[in-house]
């Protein structure tokens, strides 16, 4: 499977438009975590694996090689892999959801105590 990418068709959509792209990368099983574990400093392949709950070597193979074609994630010469500017930029952007998704999980568990739905 290849990367989503702008201009270019994608699983939910045919129009090609960048938010679309994005939203199908990201939407990929491990995309978001391997960014997420990627923030801070360049991880080796292992590294990576043991941080992302061991996840199969195919599957994050598969998924780097997604990250690396959408030009967010890159190699290093130590075969490490690190973020890209836009891998920084798109983990910044996603920050704010972050903080919505803890205040969201905040106000659900509080209303599933009182048995509101």
């Amino acid at each position: 499977m290849t990367a989503p990418l702008p201009g270019k068709p994608t699983r939910a959509s045919t129009t090609g438009r960048p938010l679309m792209a994005a939203l199908d990368l990201f939407g990929r099983r491990w995309s978001l975590r391997i960014v997420w574990e990627l923030r801070a400093e360049p991880l080796g392949f292992r590294a990576l694996q043991e941080r992302c709950d061991a996840m199969s070597s195919s599957v994050l193979r598969q998924r780097l090689t997604e990250l690396l074609e959408a030009r967010l994630v890159r190699q290093l010469p130590d075969s490490s892999y690190a973020l890209t500017a836009l891998g920084r930029e798109a983990h910044q952007a996603l920050r704010p959801l972050d903080a919505w998704a803890e205040r969201w999980a905040t106000e659900v568990t509080a209303d599933s105590a009182e048995g509101r739905r």
